[in-house]
């Protein structure tokens, strides 16, 4: 007999080593390391180093990798012409789906001998086509995608403001890239594999995960949670709306994981870091606000918050735009997201499940002038 699961829930796909997620007494880990270890000890690139290589780097190896990064950012000029014919309307994420579509038709891979240095080419690119994008429609500017500052987190953020970050600034978006960066076979991770797993070029498997993170059920919770608790005047405002929404049976995003049945744990590392941009900003309303909402919703629901929740807040403090909060998850899962495809490709076997059909039973053709 078939096995049969509605939207594949517990369904074993396929073997990885990347990642583990809500594994018994593991929780979440990148190739064997604990997501408190890396946030707390590491920063992004040594993490996509990991994903990608499968050690840590020596502190050599860390300088040369982040130097080949930073050569990397420059976007081609025919590039540049193509995000600047985008309407200025445009989704984000469609921004970047399209930009990861025209850099692989300007700079094809020609062999899977390349997918790495085409791996570190989107790390490094994804950041700058999304900014490159948004500056020139917001505000005009055509910007300088190379910018000297260290890090992606860093260099994002210099883009947005048009000066460096600070210390604090950059290394709250660097957690959160750590915190992103990879998280098993979620559903644009394993679009990504489906699509190599056709032997498809690299580019492709890469754009059919952003149009698979651009649904709202998978990367725009953060972008919900913002909307939902932007203009709640204080906790007990909160208080209301949440018990408002589950009064009308509408969901309150932010909460629950398909895999986490206790906790995500990568929220307390996320929350503590919302925590102290709001002491920086001197905020007093948004933190309360969302741990408020954290507390009526385990109350009531017995619901906890995902990584998603307290990343919109965050996002929020470090003057991100609310439509820019998916990409940045993007920007992130790039890493996740190559270390995935390497891997099928290592190992491939094209991926087709079988279905059970319930439509019509076997029936005889009719003639178009037979029928009524």
């Amino acid at each position: 007999m078939t096995e049969h699961s509605g939207g594949l829930a517990d369904i074993i796909a396929g073997d990885t080593a990347i990642c583990t997620v809500g594994k018994q007494g593991c929780g979440l880990s990148y190739r064997g390391y604990a997501i408190e270890d890396l946030a707390a000890r590491a920063c992004f690139e040594e993490v996509a180093y990991l994903l990608l290589y499968g050690e840590l780097p020596s502190v050599g190896q860390l300088d040369v990798y982040r130097q080949r990064l930073s050569r990397l950012r420059e976007l081609p000029e025919a590039l540049k012409t193509q995000l600047e014919m985008l309407p200025a309307n445009s989704h984000p994420m469609d921004v970047l789906r399209s930009g990861c579509s025209l850099l692989g038709c300007i700079e094809p891979e020609h062999s899977f001998d390349e997918q790495y240095n085409i791996a570190e080419r989107l790390l490094a690119t994804l950041p700058g086509i999304l900014l490159y994008w948004y500056c020139f429609h917001q505000h005009g500017k055509r910007i300088d995608t190379a910018a000297e500052t260290a890090g992606l987190a860093g260099s994002f953020l210099h883009l947005l403001y048009g000066k460096p970050p600070s210390d604090v600034q950059q290394r709250a978006l660097d957690i959160s890239l750590i915190l992103y960066a990879e998280h098993e076979f979620n559903a644009s991770t394993f679009a990504a594999r489906v699509t190599a797993s056709t032997l498809a070029d690299f580019y492709s498997c890469i754009t059919s995960a952003i149009g698979t993170l651009r649904g709202p059920l998978h990367g725009g919770a953060n972008e919900a949670t913002m909307a939902f608790i932007a203009d709640l005047a204080d906790p007990d405002a909160a208080e209301e709306a949440v018990l408002a929404a589950l009064a009308s049976h509408r969901k309150v995003m932010g909460f629950g994981h398909r895999v986490y049945r206790e906790s995500d744990p990568r929220n307390a590392l996320i929350k503590a870091w919302s925590k102290q941009l709001a002491d920086d900003s001197g905020d007093s309303r948004l933190f309360a606000v969302s741990e408020r909402i954290e507390q009526v919703m385990w109350r009531e629901k017995k619901l906890f918050p995902n990584l998603d929740f307290y990343s919109a807040s965050a996002y929020y403090f470090l003057a991100i735009p609310v439509s820019l909060y998916t990409p940045v998850f993007v920007c992130a899962r790039m890493a996740g997201w190559a270390a995935h495809v390497m891997e099928q490709r290592q190992h491939n076997r094209l991926i087709r499940p079988a279905a059970d059909y319930i439509g019509p039973e076997e029936r005889p053709f009719v003639p178009l002038e037979q029928r009524q």
